[in-house]
């Protein structure tokens, strides 16, 4: 039987600045250094304007950041958006911790498995308290919210209409122009 080496976060940083891992495009999850699916065209696309689109809502209120790593216990995935505390200077000398995270999304189509397995296990154990997948096959916005035992409690499946994020009750996102 074999045993797989986990990684902690501290061993990724460190074959990071040994320049070990400089040319690979990989995430650490659940201490395993894992190969992230290149992105098509349409993902980049969805994920930028996603982003534009929330850093104009949430102006002020705060930090989206794209395609960056966050800080978690035995983790570093790199979330296609990750809305998190302000200010952005604030994250100067280490990625987001989890209690900077007022919530992630990833955006799916090719790794639709890993985000809706793996990457959910790892944010619910890390408590981010929403989670949101954008399914491009399907068109259609996945919303995760109470994280407890490394999954969800509550599942929302959204496809129209306008959805309220915990963090900010008083701003309503348009699901059509996430999917548009």
């Amino acid at each position: 039987m074999k045993t797989l080496a986990k990684w902690s976060v501290e061993d990724y940083h460190q074959m990071i600045n040994a320049g070990i891992l400089g040319d690979r495009n990989v995430e650490l999850l659940a201490g395993e250094i894992i190969e992230m699916s290149p992105e098509s065209p349409i993902h980049y696309n969805k994920t930028k304007r996603g982003v534009e689109y929330l850093a104009i809502l949430l102006t002020g209120k705060a930090d989206i950041r794209f395609n960056g790593p966050i800080t978690l216990s035995d983790s570093e995935p790199e979330p296609d958006i990750a809305i998190v505390q302000p200010p952005e200077s604030r994250y100067d000398h280490h990625h987001p911790y989890a209690e900077d995270i007022f919530w992630l999304i990833e955006v799916a189509k090719s790794s639709l498995k890993k985000d809706l397995e793996l990457k959910l296990s790892i944010y619910a154990q890390a408590q981010i308290q929403e989670y949101w997948v954008l399914d491009l096959s399907q068109k259609q916005l996945i919303v995760f919210r109470n994280p407890e035992n490394n999954t969800y409690l509550s599942q929302q499946i959204i496809n129209q209409g306008n959805i309220t994020p915990l963090a900010f009750p008083e701003i309503n996102i348009s699901v059509e122009r996430l999917l548009s």
